[in-house]
C-alpha cells in the first residue's frame, strides 16, 4: 500500500499542508498511524476525487467526453487567426489552441469562469521509478 507524508499529499491535492492536517484533525482524512504523519493513498485518492467533484460545470450542456476541467482562464494570446489560451483548473494547468475568432465570441479573457473538455483517444499514464 502506497501512504504519502502530509507535504506530498498536499501537492497532490494542490493544497496546503495545514489544509491536509485540518482534513486529518476533522476525521476527512485518516492516517496509517506511522510516525511521520502519512496518509494511506486509497484515501488520499477517494479524497482527491471528492475535492475535484466540488467544482461544478456551469454549462448544462450533456457530453460524452468525461475529461472536464472547471477553472479560471489565466492567460490568452492572440497571433493572427488564432490563440493561446491557459486555465489553472486546480493544481492543473490545460493549454488549448484555438481560433482567435473563438476566443472573441466566447469572451475569454483572463479571470474568465471556463470548462477545458478533454477527449482523447490516447492517455498515456506514468508512475514513478522506486
Amino acid at each position: 500500500m502506497h501512504s504519502y507524508r502530509i507535504a506530498h499529499a498536499a501537492r497532490l491535492l494542490g493544497v496546503s499542508d495545514d489544509t491536509v492536517r485540518r482534513w486529518i484533525d476533522q476525521g476527512a482524512l485518516p492516517t496509517t498511524g506511522e510516525s511521520p504523519v502519512t496518509v494511506p493513498g486509497d484515501a488520499l485518492a477517494v479524497h482527491a476525487a471528492h475535492v475535484a467533484a466540488a467544482a461544478q460545470d456551469p454549462s448544462d450542456a450533456l457530453s460524452s467526453a468525461r475529461n472536464k476541467f472547471v477553472g479560471l482562464v489565466t492567460r490568452v494570446q492572440i497571433d493572427g487567426v488564432m490563440a493561446q489560451v491557459d486555465i489553472q483548473a486546480g493544481p492543473h494547468r490545460v493549454v488549448s489552441l484555438m481560433s482567435a475568432e473563438a476566443v472573441r465570441e466566447l469572451e475569454l479573457e483572463p479571470g474568465s469562469l471556463a470548462v477545458a473538455v478533454v477527449k482523447a483517444t490516447n492517455v498515456i499514464v506514468e508512475t514513478p521509478k522506486d
